[in-house]
């Protein structure tokens, strides 16, 4: 799908936190919009951060899905949940906690093949797969340690519970793709659409 609007990015934060909201508190989720463009097929992780009194942050839970033929506004309500329930890393988020929990979205292109040398760390996150075993790393991952292309590669193996050097075997399947990411840091005072918008039925 095309670039996302302010609007677009803004309305997605919106959804994920009314869905990651309602999981915690266990309510029924909210309907969704009925936003042409955003229920085009599409992929997205979403990450939660919670953040300290002091202004630093910590992971506090990752979700995605890669793309498919699920609405892309869909896998972002259905993903902000599970971070905030079902990332077996770590304890579900507890309703007190809301309020210092900060929300980043990837949204991702399809994965294609590539060569292990063009792999750009920063520009690309990494699929491998073999058999049932699967990895994925999204792109910011790579900058945030340092990583260079190599190492990306080698710990997205790791990741997917095969050997750092797997990625030589024929039968290992590697991917890159790209991802827009925001949150919600990006939008002063976490700002929501000024208009309203209209609900699916």
């Amino acid at each position: 799908m095309p670039l996302l609007t302010e609007r677009q990015k803004k309305l997605l934060l919106q959804i994920a936190r009314n869905a990651m909201t309602a999981a915690v508190e266990r309510k029924p989720a909210q309907l969704l919009p009925a936003d042409e463009e955003l229920r085009q097929p599409g992929g997205a992780f979403v990450t939660l951060h919670s953040i300290t009194t002091h202004g630093s942050s910590r992971l506090r839970g990752c979700i995605g899905q890669l793309p498919n033929e699920e609405p892309l506004i869909e896998v972002v309500a259905h993903c902000a949940g599970m971070a905030a329930l079902e990332d077996p890393r770590f304890t579900p988020v507890a309703p007190e906690e809301l309020a210092g929990i900060q929300i980043e979205i990837s949204v991702l292109s399809m994965p294609q093949d590539i060569h292990p040398e063009d792999i750009v760390p920063g520009k690309h996150g990494l699929l491998v797969s073999r058999g049932w075993q699967r990895g994925v790393l999204l792109p910011q991952v790579a900058p945030q340690f340092g990583w260079s292309g190599l190492r990306f590669l080698e710990e997205t193996c790791a990741k997917a519970g095969l050997p750092p050097d797997a990625w030589k075997d024929t039968a290992t399947h590697v991917q890159a793709f790209t991802a827009e990411v925001f949150s919600e840091a990006d939008f002063s005072a976490r700002e929501t659409p000024k208009e309203s918008y209209s609900i699916s039925t």
